[in-house]
Order: structure tokens, then sequence, then C-alpha cells
């Protein structure tokens, strides 16, 4: 049994994930529903063995992680078919592989059905904006096509670290350099310090996983660059608490003010199966960091109110929650009933709207106007 084999099966298959591991016939993902490659036979030890060497033989460094922490994130291509990101991971004592097939071409935001508000956020000259969102959400694919847009309308040099290098720039307006975390640089710190010599405009950092890159990210936007960056965070508020949380108590008021000052932009989001089962379609919460964002960010005690802002601020400022994507996406068809009540933040508001029945409180009620 050949890898590559499989992949490209896979890939005419229109699959966006492969599952290989020993005693099971390759499994893909398609349109959201897990289905088995029937013309391939069980995997074997051996065959297992032989894709891990042929995914993970160009880099030492790779190497030694996998062995040493039994998983590693890495990139695979063929070349003319597709790029893969690459997860190995031991399970029951033995190795088994997920492949995610990234496509060759970046998406517009309009294949990506993006709102049009992230085409501004992705021209903004300096500070930070976060995309943020589960595992499989397509937070890499986003900024990837905020990238690209901004490739086609500004001279800069844009300096990327990701673990692993998943969409290929061609330079168009930009000059942009690309480095992979294992292969280029030894980790997003390290990659992402360096970067600050290499005359950057633009920073993209795959993720934000420890302190020293959030801190380093954070005084990269308060000297003048543009970052962007990922977090595994439900939600806007969600991910500016987990930021707050990760320093020490003594630190975090201090750290407050330069977030509320550096941040431009959380862009969160969810795909959602469509009604017509086409694949799925992003539900999208914004949060912009307005005068009165900024208050509540840099005020523990206005933090709760940062719920209401987004909702509040959508005419004037292009701001949203969850819930108002998915109604919006529910209005337009895109979606089911359950699906809407399935992803909601809160399906009793959404199943109540969807009724025709206003659940939220007047504006004069909301601390938006107050500052």
């Amino acid at each position: 049994m050949e890898l590559d084999e499989i992949l490209i099966t896979a890939v005419n298959k229109k699959a966006s994930d492969i599952h290989l591991k020993i005693g099971s016939k390759p499994k893909v993902r398609i349109n959201t529903i897990l289905e088995t490659l029937e013309e391939f036979g069980i995997i074997t030890p051996e065959d297992i063995a032989k894709f891990v060497t042929k995914i993970i033989s160009k880099s030492e460094t790779k190497k030694q992680e996998l062995l040493e922490n039994g998983e590693v994130d890495i990139s695979y291509a063929i070349p003319k078919v597709s790029r893969f990101r690459v997860n190995i991971y031991k399970q029951r004592g033995t190795f088994a592989i997920n492949l995610r097939v990234l496509k060759t071409k970046i998406p517009s935001f309009e294949e990506l059905m993006l709102p049009e508000k992230l085409k501004e956020i992705a021209l903004e000259s300096r500070g930070l904006v976060l995309v943020t969102g589960p595992t499989g959400s397509g937070k890499s694919t986003t900024l990837a096509a905020m990238l690209d847009y901004r490739n086609q309308k500004e001279k800069e040099t844009i300096i990327t670290i990701e673990d692993p290098i998943e969409y290929v720039f061609q330079d168009k307006m930009c000059y942009i350099a690309q480095r992979e975390v294992g292969l280029d640089t030894k980790s997003f710190y390290t990659g992402l310090r360096a970067a600050l010599r290499e005359d950057p405009d633009v920073i993209l950092v795959g993720e934000m996983r420890d302190l020293e890159t959030i801190e380093t990210a954070l005084r990269a936007a308060e000297t003048g660059h543009f970052v962007l960056s990922t977090l595994h965070t439900q939600d806007a508020k969600d991910t500016l608490s987990r930021i707050i949380n990760m320093f020490p108590p003594g630190e975090q008021n201090h750290l407050r003010i330069l977030l509320a000052a550096v941040l431009k932009a959380v862009i969160s989001q969810r795909l959602l199966p469509r009604k017509d089962g086409k694949g799925v379609v992003p539900a999208v919460e914004i949060l912009i960091n307005t005068g009165a964002v900024f208050e509540a960010i840099k005020d523990p005690d206005k933090f709760f109110m940062i719920q209401d802002l987004m909702e509040k601020g959508r005419k004037q400022y292009g701001m949203q929650t969850f819930d108002q994507a998915i109604l919006d996406l529910y209005n337009q068809g895109l979606i089911s009933y359950e699906t809407a009540l399935t992803y909601a933040t809160n399906p009793s508001d959404v199943e109540l709207k969807i009724k025709g029945v206003e659940t939220a409180s007047s504006e004069e009620d909301i601390f938006f106007g107050s500052i």
C-alpha cells in the first residue's frame, strides 16, 4: 500500500481529511461525513511505519519531536496534486496519521463566504488581530485569505511563522517570507523574535501557544507592526480572558492596558453544515476595539459588557456576535433550524428571534453609548 496513492484517491474524492491507523482501512471525511476507502486494504504495522518514514524523512527536528512527545505536526506535498497538513500521533501504543488536504489556491473572501468587514481588518496598518476557533474551524484559511488580500493591495514585507506551512503565497505587491517551525526555525517564539529583525511590516504567527510568544506578539504590535495570530478559543470574550489569565496576577492590570492599546479585532468562527448538504458555511463573530471595548478590556469591572457591545455595535462598527451571524445564515436559507439552535451560544434567544420575538435589551441599558 502506497501513501501517495491513498492521498491522490482522497483528493480526487474531494476529501478534507484522511485518517490512517493500523487495523483499519483508510478513512476520509467528505462534506463532514466520515467514509471508508474500500478500494484499499487494511493498514498493517509495516504500512504505517513506511508512511511515517516518508512523511518525516526531511526533518531531523521533527523526527526527534515525534520520538520525544509521541506526536508531531508537519507538512507533506505531492507535486501537482496537493499539500497536506499532517499530525502523526500515538494511539494504543502505535502510530496513527491524520492528514488535512490543503487547497493549492488561496480562497477569496467571497469563496469562503466571509463578512466584508474582514477586508477592512486585513488592511489595518498596525496592531494585533486574532482569529480564533476550535480545531478544524478554518482559522488558517481565513488568515490566508486576509494575507492574500493584503498582498494584492500593499507594498510591504510579510513574514510568517507557521507549524506547518499550509498555504504557499506568491509575491504580488508584497515580499513574503514563510518560515516553518521545525524546519526553518526552532519555535514560534524564536521565529517571531527573529522576524522583528527582518524588516517586517506584517507578521503572521501561526499560533500563540505560550506566554513568551504572546508577550512578544503584543510588543511587536505596540512598536508599529501588524501582527496576526490564532488561538484555540471559542469566542472573543474567551480569547481575551485566556490571554489575560496566562499572565501572573500581579502583571494582569498592566497586560490589560497593553492588550487594550494594541488589539484591533478578534475574529472567531465556527463551521456549520449547510442545509443543502454541500459542505459547510462559516458563522463569524467579530469584535472591533472601539472606545467602549477598549475600556471594557482595560477595566475588569466592565469586562462582562463585551458581549453586549458586540451585539449593539453591529450597525456602526461592523461587529457581530455568533448568534447574530447564525441568524443571518438561517434567514438566508443556508442552515437549518436545527443547526441554528445546535451551534448558537444562546439557543433559547435564537429560537425566540427566529419566531420573531425580540429578546435584546434596549440600547439605553447598554454601556455602549457612555464612552
